[in-house]
């Protein structure tokens, strides 16, 4: 199978941000002080001051719930959308940069995929290959496949939390966490419902000696409150932390490195959410800077937190700004800072929408005027 190059260079994926300034349908809410959004006929926001997409995918078969970006480095106007379907008999879509689905790389077949991340490079057959990892909660399995072909990359024996009773066995969330030191990668999984502490399993992804991918479990970690679910979960690569939505309480986080141990450095984002704790999404500035999107469900919004925490303390997160936009009650989000097209000179953000699509937003739009300092 054709293998994609190696993750872009950080001085490409850093380039964008220095022309920068620092399934149910929901009735939409507003929050703040903020007019209410409508609803139009084709099921998304509309109103003053939101936020409207450039580019809306052609709808799935059943249900939208997560999406990723795979960034084709040797040309980024052939980058890719993978998104997911949400149904038993649900599928892992792929759309191009104009919002056209590419049908002989859709995946179909799959028992309720959830979400979806993907990483750049691992050593598979010998050589560095691109992938993208799907919880397939039906089977308690994760799913993998190349990209950008789409290809299978495992024997169907992806299980997780095995010894789990069965109803603590159903995969929803996944992130993939790139350890700089040595470029080890770890998939991070949440599930439909768990204990309230070691909610989250961490597994070692490897060759299995054939060029399929093979997991080995090195830790279970992380609180849940009990209130609702854990879905969303995201990675920093770079600074090594892990940020998951304990929906209805807030965004948690921990080290990514399983080495540095399970303690939980912070609970933020607690208070403003119409609804649930939903999508984040990491948009980088520089090597430590940038902003955390957390999507707030119930109010079709996406609220920013700094990346990099305060300058007084790095596990303080006060909100910055909140972003009506028209995908209604979104759940998953991607983004990335790369420049991609004409369309996308400053990276592209993509967010689920509940009525079968995604939506591309220019990374500009969302950003805006006004967003305060970081103290």
């Amino acid at each position: 199978m054709p293998l994609s190059p190696l993750r872009p260079a950080a001085a490409l994926l850093l380039s964008a941000a220095a022309l920068l300034p620092a399934g149910c349908q929901h009735a939409a809410q507003a929050t703040g002080g903020t007019p209410a959004a409508t609803l139009a006929a084709d099921g998304t926001n509309s109103g003053p001051g939101v936020v409207r997409p450039v580019v809306v995918t052609q709808p799935v078969r059943y249900d939208t719930d997560d999406p990723a970006i795979w960034v084709n480095a040797q040309n980024p106007a052939q980058s890719l959308v993978i998104g997911t379907d949400k149904d038993s008999d649900g599928g892992l879509y792929v759309f191009d940069l104009q919002g056209k689905e590419v049908p002989d790389k859709t995946v179909h077949g799959l028992k309720r995929p959830n979400n979806v991340d993907l990483a750049y490079g691992l050593k598979l057959g010998g050589q560095p290959t691109d992938f993208a990892l799907v919880t397939e909660r039906e089977t308690g399995k994760l799913r993998a496949f190349c990209l950008p072909d789409m290809q299978p990359l495992d024997h169907g024996n992806l299980n997780v939390f095995a010894g789990a009773p069965a109803e603590q066995r159903m995969p929803m969330g996944v992130a993939i966490y790139t350890r700089p030191a040595d470029g080890a990668m770890f998939a991070v999984v949440g599930r439909k419902t768990g204990p309230n502490e070691g909610y989250l399993a961490q597994y070692r992804l490897a060759d299995d000696g054939s060029g399929q991918l093979t997991m080995t479990p090195v830790r279970t970690f992380g609180t849940w409150s009990g209130k609702k679910e854990i879905e969303s979960i995201a990675v920093d690569n770079e600074l090594g932390f892990i940020y998951y939505s304990d929906e209805g309480v807030g965004v948690r986080k921990y080290y990514a490195d399983p080495e540095k141990g399970n303690a939980e450095l912070a609970l933020f984002a607690k208070t403003g959410f119409a609804e649930d704790h939903e999508g984040i999404s990491i948009y980088k500035t520089g090597p430590q800077t940038g902003y955390i999107l957390v999507s707030d469900q119930g109010a079709s919004k996406f609220r920013f937190f700094p990346r990099q925490g305060t300058a007084a303390d790095p596990n303080a997160y006060p909100e910055l700004k909140a972003v009506p936009v028209a995908a209604h009650f979104s759940d998953g989000s991607d983004v990335t800072n790369v420049p991609l097209n004409a369309q996308f000179p400053h990276g592209l953000f993509v967010a689920m929408s509940d009525n079968r699509t995604f939506h591309y937003y220019r990374w500009e739009d969302m950003l805006g005027q006004g967003v305060k300092a970081v103290e």
